[in-house]
Parts: structure tokens; sequence; C-alpha cells
């Protein structure tokens, strides 16, 4: 190849990334999804906007962007367990605001809660699945577990709980899900029923996603 047949592909080269730049500095918004700039939502009591955030040059929370922690989990945490993504996390959100067979759960411990957390979950420590009592008391307040008087559990009713914990390192919501001495699959609930946000707080921060807390 000659050495100006070589200057003219390196300018074509430079101006394709020029113009998919500028094609890019021109979006008005950055979206959560095509077209999407943000959601209004009313989840669990609480009303929030849901949107990335607008700010040029916005920085992760100081809260993850520490890398040496935790320990990588698996894709797929269990058989039968659906791991799925912000925008599938976000319908979950979405059809929880008037179906209430859906339970946005945070599954870390409360002080990670209070500190950042998606908007609209509650609280369910993976903590209370390490003792049978509240494990039962949690699945009968949130999950839609009924203990009958044999003391058997009826899962008839279930809820379809999206869980998610501080993201791919984290193994607070693995620990509720099947780890604890009485976690949801050794208690018999439905697989299917169980949908894993693996990439929690560390991925919705990184998209610059709507949070509540003290950041700190």
């Amino acid at each position: 190849m000659t050495m100006l047949k070589k200057i003219a592909i390196a300018a074509l080269i430079s101006g394709i990334c020029a113009s998919s730049s500028l094609a890019e500095g021109t979006t008005k918004f950055v979206p959560i999804s095509k077209g999407v700039k943000s959601i209004e939502m009313n989840l669990n009591g609480e009303k929030f906007t849901l949107m990335r955030n607008q700010t040029a040059g916005n920085k992760i929370s100081p809260l993850y962007e520490t890398t040496n922690r935790g320990v990588s989990q698996p894709m797929i945490i269990a058989e039968g367990v659906e791991t799925v993504g912000e925008l599938e996390f976000i319908e979950l959100m979405k059809k929880a605001q008037t179906d209430d067979t859906i339970a946005v759960i945070d599954s870390r411990k409360p002080g990670w809660y209070a500190k950042l957390r998606i908007p609209g979950a509650i609280n369910v420590p993976f903590t209370n699945f390490n003792e049978k009592a509240t494990a039962i008391e949690m699945m009968e307040d949130e999950m839609g577990v009924v203990q009958k008087e044999d003391g058997t559990l009826d899962f008839s009713e279930a809820k379809t709980l999206a869980l998610y914990c501080n993201g791919y390192w984290c193994g607070q919501t693995p620990g509720m899900v099947k780890n604890a001495k009485f976690a949801l699959l050794k208690m018999g609930y439905p697989t299917e029923k169980i949908k894993y946000y693996r990439g929690g707080m560390q991925a919705w921060t990184s998209l610059g996603f709507t949070v509540v807390g003290s950041g700190k």
C-alpha cells in the first residue's frame, strides 16, 4: 500500500470517528432506552422521576468506585432463577406500581440501604434468612407466602421478587436466594418467581440512574 493510500485511509477513519462523536454530542439527553429520558413512578408510596444523570462529567458514587472487594457472582445463581438487566428490572418496577404480586426488594443490610438505594425498593436484609422464624416472617410480610396451621408454607400466592444488592461482587442476594441456612429456595420458594438483578447498585450507579439515600 502506498503512503498516499495510507494517509487517505487514516483521514477517512478520522472523519468517521469525528462524525460519530459529533452525532453523540448532539444528543439532547442521556436516555434510559431509545428515546426515553425519564419515567414518573410511584412505587411503595414513594414518588420519583427515574432517569439517568444528565450532568456532563458526572462521576460514579464513591461508594462504588473501589474495585478490590467481594467475589464475582455467577450469571446464573440457581437453575430456574432468571438474571435480569437494567431495562428488565425497570419493567418490573413499572409493573409493581399497580401489581401487588411483584415486590422490588433490596436484600442488603440496613446500613447499605440507608447509604444509597434504588427508589421504591423495600429493604429485606438477607440476614433474616439465617433463622427460620425471621425467614418465614419476611416471606409472610413481604412476599405473599402463607404459613398454614400445621406449619407448612403455602407458596400459591407467592410474589414475583425483583432482588438486588451491591452488584456483581456482592453475595447478599445470592445468600437470600440459596446460600443462607433458610434461604428462599431451601424453604421452597418457586424459582420462576425470583428475578436476580446481578448488576445491582454497582451497575445502577455506573449508569447514573436515580438513587436516594445519604450517599455516604
